[in-house]
């Protein structure tokens, strides 16, 4: 009977943002669909507009999420019975802004968007524009953790490590986005309608650290 031995790796990853991602949601609402759907238009094609004005190109802008449904209330009619009432259409549009690391970059685009009427909610990521580096990195740490444990354990039991038999390995997605938050309220870009000023301040987003296992199993000598 073979005799193997298995041990899980942790594997560990480090590297500073280099990338900004800007994601944004623009919603439109009212009770006629075409409507509904102008002002969606009329929306989109402000935000693109502002934020072409300050070198983003249109195609940078990308939508990852379009939606339309309807709205509906729960109101009692004069018998005391409950019935369901027509709101409204509601058009909501999810956007995508990308580029490199650059706060002074990131504060032009929030002051063109703080001067859209449509006021989009925004929240803002720091990552990497490519992460296969740190995942590699990651996986190679995780390889030789695991072989150095299986050594240590074969060395204290009198055996040796033979042949790398098997890994076991889930291909998981990997976050890769800074613990760091930058967060504006909407309701700061805006005083009464008048589109205040995104001030840039320096800031150095917190390194990005990962973090994964894999099994690997050897036979013993």
């Amino acid at each position: 009977m073979q005799r193997t031995i298995t041990v899980k790796g942790i594997g560990s990853g480090s590297a500073s943002p280099d990338y900004v991602t800007l994601s944004m949601i623009l919603e439109s609402k009212n009770q006629n669909y075409d409507k509904a759907m102008d002002l969606a238009e009329k929306h989109i094609k402000e935000l693109t507009e502002a934020l072409n004005c300050v070198g983003f190109a249109k195609e940078t802008l990308k939508t990852t999420n379009f939606n339309v449904h309807t709205e509906y209330d729960n109101e009692k009619d004069h018998h005391g019975n409950w019935k369901k009432v027509f709101i409204g259409y509601i058009v909501t549009h999810n956007l995508k802004l990308e580029f490199d690391f650059d706060m002074e970059r990131l504060s032009q685009a929030l002051n063109a968007i703080s001067g859209c009427e449509a006021y989009p909610q925004l929240s803002v990521a720091f990552t990497i524009k490519d992460p296969s580096g740190l995942k590699e990195e990651m996986l190679r740490c995780a390889c030789a953790n695991a072989k150095e444990k299986a050594e240590i354990l074969c060395s204290a039991s009198g055996a040796k490590l033979g042949t790398l038999l098997n890994i076991d390995y889930n291909w998981s997605e990997i976050n890769v986005i800074s613990r760091t938050g930058y967060r504006r309220e909407e309701n700061a870009l805006h005083s009464v309608g008048t589109p205040m000023k995104a001030r840039s301040i320096d800031i150095q987003p917190e390194d990005i650290n990962v973090r994964d296992t894999a099994t690997f199993t050897w036979e013993i000598i």
